[in-house]
């Protein structure tokens, strides 16, 4: 399946706000953004131009794209998935990319970053309540208890990242337990909770038209 494998600090800048796409490296000095705030390419540095409407939600749409890692395809089926529940779309569609696995993954501490997240997921190293589930795109459920396989336990990346993991950067509506490296579903996701900066509305209003 196609992924960007290009440098992701320059969709941060291209978007002109940190989205936290490399994990942990996002919260230290060596942050691209932090130190080129100005949008890529050769005429960066001479500002941004102004967007029009359309432009400003295909933006909104592509953003979240990018933070979840899913692809337009993907994106249009979990879009209509949202359209059919009771509540906003708009809310509704940041929840279910919310309860994804791979985004559960990196929320616990699992692994530094929601790509490094989907390899785990795609090589089976995940369990759910003690059976591997090996699609990044599967939605958790309350009571859930997500864990690593054995071998997961052991390398040395993985304990790090979850001996690191700042208990305030775990969301509310998830419980880790570093002893033994295992993460439960207390309850669904609510909008307030979820931290990358968008505008749902507008993509709403983008596949409106």
């Amino acid at each position: 399946m196609a992924r960007y494998i290009g440098p992701k600090c320059k969709i941060c800048r291209r978007e002109g706000e940190k989205l936290f796409l490399r994990g942990s490296r996002c919260f230290t000095d060596k942050c691209s953004f932090s130190r080129r705030g100005y949008p890529p390419g050769m005429h960066g540095k001479a500002g941004r131009r102004k967007l029009t409407s359309y432009a400003t939600q295909l933006r909104e749409k592509q953003k979240v794209k990018v933070v979840y890692g899913v692809l337009e395809r993907q994106f249009r089926r979990v879009f209509g998935e949202a359209v059919k529940m009771a509540g906003a779309t708009g809310e509704n569609l940041l929840i279910l990319l919310e309860r994804r696995l791979d985004n559960v993954v990196y929320h616990l501490g699992m692994a530094s970053s929601r790509t490094q997240a989907r390899q785990l997921v795609r090589h089976g190293h995940i369990l759910i309540d003690g059976k591997k589930v090996n699609i990044p795109s599967y939605q958790v459920k309350v009571n859930q208890v997500i864990s690593l396989s054995e071998a997961m336990k052991k390398n040395p990346f993985v304990k790090r990242s979850i001996e690191e993991r700042d208990p305030e950067r775990i969301v509310p509506w998830l419980k880790l337990n570093k002893e033994n490296m295992t993460g439960t579903v207390l309850r669904l996701p609510k909008r307030e909770e979820v931290t990358i900066p968008v505008q749902e509305n507008l993509i709403v209003e983008l596949y409106s038209k």
